[in-house]
């Protein structure tokens, strides 16, 4: 793999799983990564997979192809990270309108008789309801 084809990112989709595995194996960056996917290709751990079926694919671990490898490893790296950002749930009313705020019988007020058909509520229990509307929010950058 040469810097021009790892710089404009047509590279084999193996090569960019073989990254991918190597960093969430251990999640360090360049150069340790360098090391450790040495290391999965020197014991064939990734598929199977040696230095030589790696060449294949365009991964190479010489001086020479140091560059093009370092530009995949920092692009997966990134994707990676991006996946594992915190997201932060903020629970919110939604906001109320410009209404009267709605009066809550009192218990005593509920027990007596009332001259309509409905029957009048268990003494003791007042019925509330309490719906509040739950918005998600990506958090800061910064967080």
């Amino acid at each position: 793999m040469d810097s021009r084809t790892a710089a404009t990112g047509i590279t084999d989709p193996d090569a960019v799983e073989f990254v991918r595995f190597c960093y969430r194996r251990r999640r360090v960056s360049w150069p340790e990564l360098y090391d450790e996917m040495c290391a999965v290709a020197g014991r064939g751990l990734f598929r199977g997979y040696d230095a030589d079926d790696l060449a294949g694919l365009g991964i190479g671990f010489s001086l020479f192809d140091m560059p093009a490898l370092a530009v995949l490893s920092s692009r997966v790296v990134a994707e990676e990270q991006a996946l594992r950002r915190p997201v932060a749930v903020m629970i919110k009313p939604d906001p109320a309108p410009d209404t009267e705020p709605i009066a809550v019988p009192e218990i005593a007020a509920a027990s007596q008789p009332s001259d309509t058909s409905e029957p009048a509520p268990e003494r003791g229990r007042v019925e509330r309801s309490f719906d509040v509307a739950i918005h998600r929010a990506m958090a800061p950058s910064g967080a």
